[in-house]
């Protein structure tokens, strides 16, 4: 099967769905850095630049027509920060809001065998008193005689070293489907750790770089977080720090004791955000206290299951925000996994029949 990828970002969902099987033949997204970091590790997939809703489904279809007879998958991961509870200025009026109905046209065109639409855990209840943008596809769903199941998926249940809560939902035009059984966290796979991704990569103080990896660059960080993060012990925060260099703003304030902090080596991340090579912007100093620094853009891309070789493009700020956008990889195969075994099924069960 081949795979349309919509908002694909950097290509971590098209990564995902590639190392399951599917050949990935178009990624779609306005973002013009992220488009060169998708366009350098999918040389193979053709590429739309532009705002989805100014794409016609005559182009798309053109696009993917040669290669489309073995079944297709749309998958599709529209800008969540309309969403996001971590949006404290979201609006009714975010023009954002209504890109997820631009997929509708696509859907009722192209009729894809499989969808799978992956999201923060809150889309789903936006406007729960009135029509909403995931109401509206759902209804569509119902119209078009998709079977379906929407979820919240944890992240660490599927391989990803990281804690991560995402809003799920995956489709089927061909009968009905479920969501997939957790791989970790279960008897004889534990979730996976900081420590089995990053542990291995060459120690690096603030402002250092790695001689063979461009990526592995860690930010420099001033004289006073640099003595903060010396007071850091491996899964501490600003709770460990003398009173002097708590920031006054905290000192009576309980709330966000991740900003600062650094992770534990042997539990999942917390949620790569696109900062998330900020030792200021959430838990994301090195667990190593040996190294005052926070984790580089190669960490923070293998926490996020990209492969170590994947190629990052534009600025670096501009790779965290690529990155902590992206959807982990790990996710999008296993759920990717799940729909190929889902269409082998139905194929014996034709043949069979």
């Amino acid at each position: 099967m081949i795979a349309i990828d919509f908002f694909c970002g950097c290509g971590g969902a098209s990564e995902g769905l590639r190392q399951a099987g599917f050949d990935i033949a178009l990624g779609i997204d306005i973002d013009s850095q992220a488009s060169e970091t998708y366009k350098a590790n999918f040389p193979e997939a053709s590429f739309i630049l532009e705002d989805i809703r100014n794409v016609t489904i005559e182009k798309v279809a053109n696009l993917i027509a040669f290669k489309s007879e073995d079944g297709l998958l749309l998958s599709a991961c529209a800008p969540c920060q309309p969403f996001s509870q971590q949006n404290k200025f979201k609006s009714d009026e975010d023009e954002r809001i209504s890109l997820l109905d631009e997929i509708h046209r696509f859907v009722s065109a192209l009729l894809p065998e499989y969808i799978m639409l992956e999201n923060v855990p809150g889309i789903q209840k936006i406007d729960e008193n009135k029509e909403s943008p995931f109401t509206r596809f759902t209804t569509l769903l119902d119209n078009l005689n998709y079977k379906y199941d929407h979820f919240i998926a944890n992240a660490e249940d599927y391989g990803v070293p990281q804690r991560r809560k995402r809003f799920v939902l995956l489709a089927s035009l061909h009968g009905d489907i479920n969501r997939p059984e957790k791989t970790h966290g279960i008897e004889g796979s534990p979730v996976k750790t900081v420590r089995d991704f990053i542990q291995n990569y060459p120690k690096l103080q603030s402002g250092g770089i790695a001689e063979n990896d461009k990526l592995h660059r860690a930010a420099v960080l001033n004289n006073l977080n640099l003595e903060r993060i010396k007071h850091t012990p491996e899964g501490g925060d600003r709770r460990d720090w003398p009173d002097r260099l708590v920031n006054e703003c905290h000192k009576n304030y309980t709330g966000h004791t991740d900003t600062y902090g650094r992770m534990f080596w042997d539990r999942p991340a917390p949620t790569l955000t696109t900062k998330c090579n900020s030792y200021s912007n959430g838990r994301f100093g090195h667990p190593d206290i040996t190294q005052n620094r926070a984790i580089t853009i190669r960490e923070a891309s293998r926490l996020q299951t990209f492969p170590t070789d994947y190629k990052f493009k534009g600025a670096f700020n501009a790779m965290a925000k690529q990155i902590g956008n992206a959807v982990p990889c790990e996710l999008a195969r296993q759920f990717g996994l799940h729909f190929i075994e889902h269409h082998d099924e139905l194929k014996e069960s034709d043949t069979n029949g």
